[in-house]
């Protein structure tokens, strides 16, 4: 999953070596974090949150065959 998120999130920011993604794993769920660097938020959320939210259908049509619960959470440094 962690991976998922970092190939995607690579390619919409402009310093893709800053961004820090952390993995969180619980016995059902898994909480990603993802931590831009603060000029690239906007790029990773999008035009109404339409980014990040592209993000998370992806990762929860990852999660469900896998029959986990992921939580996309966005860090500001």
């Amino acid at each position: 999953m962690k991976e998922l998120v970092e190939i995607m999130a690579r390619a919409l920011v402009d310093n893709p070596e800053q961004l820090e993604v952390s993995e969180i794993a619980g016995s059902d769920t898994v909480v990603i974090e993802l931590r831009p660097a603060k000029e690239d938020i906007g790029k990773i959320i999008g035009k109404k949150g339409r980014n990040v939210q592209a993000m998370r259908t992806l990762l929860n049509a990852a999660a469900g065959k896998l029959r986990k619960r992921v939580v996309l959470e966005i860090v500001d440094q």
